[in-house]
């Protein structure tokens, strides 16, 4: 099953995620299908906190991805700020 979830990356207290369509079976860090977005939870000034392409989400899930709930309740946000 794919799943669409949280990769994390960064240093250490730097973190950086990036939203991945993954299958369920690989690690949290590991083997990805496709990059869908990032999150940057410590991001300040300009920088942009979440960014998120709509268009290969909504495909993500026609064909039967979930979503985590972490990566559920981002998306929600970044609708209700556009």
């Amino acid at each position: 099953m794919v799943v669409i979830r949280l990769a994390r990356g960064g240093a250490k207290k730097r973190p950086f995620f990036s939203i991945v369509a993954a299958d369920k079976r690989n690690r949290r860090d590991g083997r990805f299908i496709e990059r869908v977005g990032y999150y940057n939870p410590v991001a300040s000034g300009a920088e942009k906190s979440l960014v998120v392409d709509a268009e290969r989400l909504e495909y993500w899930k026609q064909n039967g991805a979930q979503l985590s709930p972490t990566v559920a309740r981002l998306v929600k946000q970044s609708a209700a700020a556009a």
